[in-house]
């Protein structure tokens, strides 16, 4: 079992920046496939990026070179710092751990990027 708390959405202007963080407990961090999906109102869950116990990042064509996800093994947390934000990046975002056949998810923390 792995818990996962995100933090840091809230509401940001067009073309400004904000920092995810989603903390996690419960097993060993160090282990899981780390990610970030987004959900739009209707709209599927996606895939925007994630990041291996190696290091090795994925990113989601809408959000290169604009998304940057990164995690620290020590503090068992994952970040997703996002610039250059766009109202079409308007969505809950939710964390996830992913390791063998176990799979969680974190609450979703809302970003809304308006002017």
């Amino acid at each position: 079992q792995v818990q996962l708390v995100e933090s840091g959405g809230g509401l940001v202007q067009p073309g400004g920046s904000l920092r995810l963080s989603c903390a996690a407990s419960g097993s060993i961090f160090s282990r899981y496939v780390m990610g970030w999906y987004r959900q739009a109102p209707g709209k599927q869950r996606e895939l925007v990026a994630d990041i291996t116990r190696g290091g090795t990042t994925n990113y989601a064509d809408s959000v290169k070179g604009r998304f940057t996800i990164s995690r620290d093994n020590a503090k068992n947390t994952v970040y997703l710092q996002m610039a250059s934000l766009k109202p079409e990046d308007t969505a809950v975002y939710y964390c996830n751990a992913h390791f063998s056949t176990y799979f969680y998810w974190g609450q979703g923390t809302q970003v809304t990027v308006s002017s």
